[in-house]
């Protein structure tokens, strides 16, 4: 079949987050199983392109003030998959892709109003698919389009739409005077449909107008249709229950693997782990940390500095996990309080707390590969990559329980030598402040932990297994939209 991406981001030439990973790692996996895929997405500043050439030099789109005309960008052909680039400077020739420091661009609807109206329209000049899969709010038009300005178009009679939930807290609000300016129709602007609070929700429009939601991880799919997890739209999520569904992010093991991986000290495997030892040695000198006892355990943190993450928890107990036998290397950035507060202890504790305010994927991979465990204790975690990641390092990860956190990681249970990492339910200091002292407790058995490590190194979550389980969704989508087109 023929299934067309539409996404904000996407690696290698646009990136803030996961979304972008998902976008550049999922078509791959899909076209390696005989699909023909085709990716959309926005012409950024920041998108590199050896070879662009327009393949359509006009696109109308219009507007309650006056048409926009963009163009598409052919991108070329990436591991058998097909990527198009919506051009238009005066939306997308900027310093960021959704906002600044100082917040997010106040023509955000219309931006990617544009770009949803766009992906439709040139779609029927480079070729009509048969399932569109969307993501996040940024793209949650096209459904909606879909099945009310384009509903009669018989170009999309038949097609199937799915749309993916990467991150419930990123909702698409807008003030209800934004859809005449988008040229939508007031009766969109009901309970049923966008309204939400006296406001437009696009990602509302999506999960109502989509033929299947899924998410990013089983546990997710069902946090999110709960008060806790569902942001106010878990009423909407459950009324359509029966076409919700979690699919487990994949990752990228040509990127991210310690038998290949171009970026750390010394390569190892399961079968030979020798090379950890130097990638320690090495992590701890990038971090000015040489000189404290390289026999300590050192706990790994790449992330967003940010109390979703966790770092509300970990600011509550971080004085007393200064003093256990441990050393902390931590790479992010994120809110002032929580950035201050490592750079506050890594004066306190020079050779325990180490802290670098930055994103650095080098170094991020050096993190993997030389720490010994990694701390995710995030609040929610619809997948998560960088426990993944770690297992395959033989870096035992330190999780909450919960999304993709849950789904991925198996506690470890000394008696009978089975898990993967150490996992806590409760969202308290105390909870995480046990599960660390857990494992650092299981790290002097040294014997025992060279099993723990091994277990998470042979787990796969390699992409092939996540695909096949798309398309088993978009074939389900096509069948839906075929009884209900008859």
């Amino acid at each position: 079949m023929h299934i067309a991406f539409a996404a904000s981001e996407c690696v290698p030439y646009s990136k803030t987050g996961g979304l972008a990973d998902v976008v550049g790692a999922l078509p791959p996996a899909l076209a390696a199983l005989g699909h023909q895929v085709t990716v959309y997405s926005p012409l950024y500043r920041q998108t590199k392109l050896a070879q662009a050439r327009t393949v359509l030099r006009s696109v109308t789109v219009p507007f309650d003030d006056r048409y926009r005309f963009c163009s598409i960008v052919d991108g070329g052909t990436r591991s058998g998959v097909q990527f198009y680039f919506v051009d238009y400077p005066p939306y997308f020739d900027r310093e960021a892709l959704y906002g600044t420091s100082a917040g997010d661009y106040r023509d955000n609807a219309e931006r990617f109003a544009l770009f949803s109206r766009a992906v439709l329209e040139a779609s029927k000049f480079l070729g009509r698919p048969d399932i569109f899969h969307c993501h996040d709010w940024q793209t949650a038009l096209i459904p909606v389009l879909l099945r009310t300005v384009y509903l009669e178009d018989p170009a999309f009679q038949d097609v199937a739409c799915v749309f993916t939930i990467h991150n419930m807290g990123y909702q698409g609000l807008f003030p209800p005077e934004i859809l005449p300016l988008l040229m939508l129709p007031w009766d969109l602007f009901t309970i049923t449909k966008l309204e939400f609070y006296g406001n437009v929700n696009l990602l509302k429009g999506a999960i109502n107008f989509a033929d299947y939601v899924t998410t990013v991880s089983r546990k997710y799919s069902q946090e999110i249709q709960t008060a806790e997890y569902g942001f106010g739209l878990e009423g909407v999520l459950r009324a359509r229950s029966s076409t919700v569904t979690g699919i487990l992010n994949g990752v990228d093991y040509g990127e991210w693997s310690p038998e290949n991986d171009q970026h750390i000290a010394a390569r190892y495997s399961p079968q030979e782990l020798a090379g950890k030892s130097l990638c320690k040695a090495d992590l701890l000198r990038e971090f000015g940390v040489a000189s404290g006892d390289g026999r300590l355990p050192v706990i790994g943190i790449v992330s967003r500095f940010a109390a979703q993450k966790g770092f509300d928890l970990i600011a509550q107990v971080m004085d007393r996990l200064a003093r256990e036998e441990m050393i902390v290397v931590a790479l992010g950035s994120g809110d002032r309080e929580y950035q201050d507060m490592f750079q506050r202890l890594n004066k306190q504790f020079p050779q325990k707390i180490a802290v670098k305010v930055a994103y650095d994927n080098a170094l991020a991979h050096k993190i993997e590969a030389g720490a010994d465990m990694f701390l995710m204790p995030s609040k929610y975690e619809p997948c998560g990559l960088n426990q993944i990641y770690s297992l395959k390092y033989g870096t035992v990860p330190i999780v909450r329980a919960t999304g993709g956190l849950d789904d991925t990681i198996e506690n470890w249970d000394a008696r009978t030598q089975k898990g993967t990492g150490f996992k806590f339910t409760g969202y308290t200091g105390e909870a995480l402040l046990a599960s660390v002292r857990a494992a650092l407790q299981a790290f002097q058995e040294r014997s025992a932990w060279e099993v723990l490590m091994r277990n998470g190194m042979a787990k796969d979550f390699s992409w092939t297994a996540s695909a096949r389980e798309y398309v088993r969704v978009y074939e389900r989508a096509r069948q839906f939209r075929t009884v209900t087109v008859a």
